[in-house]
């Protein structure tokens, strides 16, 4: 995938139904992260919790040709109940989502918050 210089024009460029998932995840993120940082960061669609691109980040979506990838920098130290994270590499997990019935608004909230606060304590927010 190309360069892009904003999420806004990632999104864009996603084939119709890959689009339709990651548009989707987009304010379920920006709302779990108030404050955060949404920029793009290795060629993906990234937020962090901290005053700087590339430092504290939670999570990211990245795109591949039949799913989307959403994805949380600690995941592997978040409580999933659901058992839908899987494990990627370090301390990450993922979950690849199909089509927008993938995404669960409540459970995906949830990790958002720990992942947040595993990066920044409540105490330095």
């Amino acid at each position: 995938m190309a360069k892009f210089a904003n999420v806004d024009d990632y999104l864009a460029a996603l084939p119709e139904g890959l689009r339709e998932v990651a548009t989707a995840l987009r304010p379920i993120v920006n709302a779990a992260l108030p404050g955060s940082i949404e920029t793009m960061y290795h060629a993906s669609p990234t937020w962090s919790a901290g005053e700087a691109v590339g430092k504290n980040l939670v999570c990211l979506v990245k795109a591949y040709s039949s799913y989307v990838t959403f994805a949380l920098w600690k995941g592997q130290l978040v409580d999933d109940e659901s058992g839908r994270l899987e494990a990627s590499a370090r301390e990450m997990a993922h979950v690849k989502l199909r089509s927008v019935d993938d995404i669960d608004a409540d459970l995906f909230t949830g990790w958002l918050k720990q992942a947040r606060d595993l990066e920044v304590p409540a105490t330095a927010r």
